[in-house]
């Protein structure tokens, strides 16, 4: 393996499409792509991967925020590794170099989502050093009141 990490660039933005299908499987393919490619113009939105020579095997979105209460952050967003790679300690290399990443960008801290149901990213992310702070709340306001 020849393991590296690298911002994706805006062109490339669909390569995260097969990937992110694995983490969300509610949202049909035409919407995910219409969500990915508004989120790649957001200003405060970039997305990196880990790649094995030139194959993408992993993902994280990471939007940028300042936060009263905690200064600059980043929040990692859609966080996955290809389960043909798992095992292999590159999640933790992953978000290593997504905190020397950040840093090197004057950010503070890292907040982030993940599922309740998804029990193997919370015994990561507590090994990692993170804590729970709070609750993630969704209300869909679309007239059918679906979460896709």
């Amino acid at each position: 393996m020849n393991i590296h990490f690298k911002p994706i660039h805006k062109k490339n933005i669909l390569s995260i499409l097969p990937l992110l299908q694995k983490i969300n499987t509610t949202t049909p393919l035409d919407i995910l792509k219409i969500r990915v490619l508004e989120m790649i113009d957001c200003s405060n939105y970039e997305c990196v991967g880990v790649y094995d020579e030139n194959k993408l095997i992993g993902i994280s979105g990471l939007w940028y925020s300042v936060r009263h209460y905690v200064g600059k952050s980043v929040e990692p967003d859609h966080v996955i590794i290809d389960e043909t790679y798992r095992g292999n300690n590159i999640g933790k290399q992953f978000f290593n170099w997504i905190y020397e990443y950040t840093k090197s960008k004057g950010y503070e801290a890292i907040e982030l989502n993940t599922y309740t149901g998804n029990r193997k990213s919370h015994k990561f992310y507590y090994n990692e050093g993170f804590e729970i702070y709070g609750f993630h709340f969704v209300k869909i306001l679309r007239d059918d009141n679906t979460f896709y």
